[in-house]
């Protein structure tokens, strides 16, 4: 227990009988586990965390490489269409 349990403890024992006390102590224990079970899935602990930035930068390498390769993709398609409008007027 800690010095916040056995000074709550005293208060209840005072107040009450022993067991009375025990069982409002062992109450307010379980109640607290119940609500940190419920909450668990949603609280981030350091291996989710380090999970996260993991798939974040993954995420951020494949977005790169695909911009990369859509701006060629664009560029080359410009400059073709370039090339062919210059050569159909200019070119003999």
């Amino acid at each position: 227990m800690s010095a916040l349990e056995l000074k709550v403890y005293e208060i209840f024992k005072s107040k009450f009988s022993e067991e009375e006390a025990t069982t409002v102590i062992e109450y307010f224990e379980a109640k607290s586990e119940q609500k940190y079970e419920q909450k668990k899935d949603i609280l981030l602990t350091k291996l989710d965390k380090i999970d996260l930035i993991e798939k974040i930068e993954t995420t951020k390498t494949d977005i790169i490489k695909w911009m990369f390769v859509f701006w060629t993709g664009t560029i080359i398609t410009i400059l073709g269409g370039l090339f062919g409008f210059l050569k159909l007027f200019l070119g003999k």
